[in-house]
């Protein structure tokens, strides 16, 4: 089996928290427990016409990376559910491959 692993690109992000929703239902996690979780970066002003302000969903510990969805032939469910479709989970050496050269897209191995 390979190893996986999840790739999120935090430039679309639009902070909806449906990964978080998505996962809660999966697994019947209460309201302030999620394998994943969204937060939210600034806002505050960089220079003239520049701002910080970012989404990044990270994973908590009780993420499996839905590995039984995906034995099942399945998506993980935040990935299944992002509106923004700016979750990837997969095989890392695939990840790895689109992940490249993109400064706003992390790798998470868990």
């Amino acid at each position: 089996m390979t190893r996986k692993a999840m790739l999120i690109d935090y430039q679309w992000c639009t902070g909806c928290h449906t990964c978080e929703v998505a996962c809660q239902m999966e697994y019947g996690f209460a309201p302030e427990q999620s394998g994943i979780v969204v937060n939210e970066v600034g806002p505050w002003k960089i220079s003239e016409g520049v701002w910080q302000y970012d989404y990044v969903p990270h994973l908590s510990r009780q993420c499996t990376l839905c590995a039984s969805r995906l034995e099942a032939g399945k998506k993980a469910a935040c990935e299944q559910h992002c509106q923004a479709r700016c979750i990837k989970v997969g095989d890392i050496d695939e990840l790895k491959e689109i992940a490249e050269g993109k400064p706003t897209q992390v790798l998470i191995i868990p």
